[in-house]
Formats: structure tokens, C-alpha cells, sequence
């Protein structure tokens, strides 16, 4: 049977793993966009006069904040360690 202090230190390290595996998706889509982005943006100046690339900049790039917000910890659907909290509250319910 493992100690308290044996699981909690398991707990901790996966959240961490969790938590570098986030910000390192986040980068990878950032240099993506960074790459793709003004790859379209080239496209649209050489072929149309109408800025189309604007739609899958804008489009990506929320999705982008999104995964930077979630990433780095600032989650606005629901706040700051309402993940902890709700482990907690079902794990007492048990």
C-alpha cells in the first residue's frame, strides 16, 4: 500500500507533465501559425485583392489564445483550479 506522501508525489508529478506537455503544444502551434499565416497572407497578395487570409488568421489565432490560456493556467470558463476543487468535492462524496 503506498504512502499518502508516495500518491501525492505521483499526483504532483503527472499535473506537471500535464501542465509541460500544455505549453508545449501551445509553442508548436505557435510556430505553426507563425509559418502558415504569412504563407496565406502571400498567397491573398499574389492572387485576389481580397484579404481572405484575414479569416484563418483570425480564426486560428483564437484558437491559439485559447490554448495559451489554457496552457499557462488562466482558463476563463473556469477559473483557477476549479479542476483541484472538483476532484476534492467528488472525492469526499464518495
Amino acid at each position: 500500500m503506498e504512502s499518502n506522501f508516495t500518491t501525492d508525489r505521483n499526483y504532483k508529478y503527472e499535473k506537471a507533465k500535464e501542465k509541460v506537455q500544455a505549453i508545449k503544444g501551445f509553442y508548436g502551434n505557435l510556430l505553426a501559425y507563425c509559418i502558415v499565416i504569412p504563407f496565406l497572407a502571400y498567397i491573398n497578395y499574389n492572387t485576389t485583392s481580397f484579404l481572405w487570409f484575414i479569416f484563418p488568421a483570425l480564426g486560428w489565432g483564437f484558437g491559439l489564445l485559447m490554448n495559451g490560456l489554457y496552457a499557462f493556467g488562466n482558463n476563463p470558463l473556469f477559473g483557477k483550479n476549479w479542476e483541484e476543487r472538483k476532484i476534492k468535492e467528488f472525492m469526499q462524496e464518495s
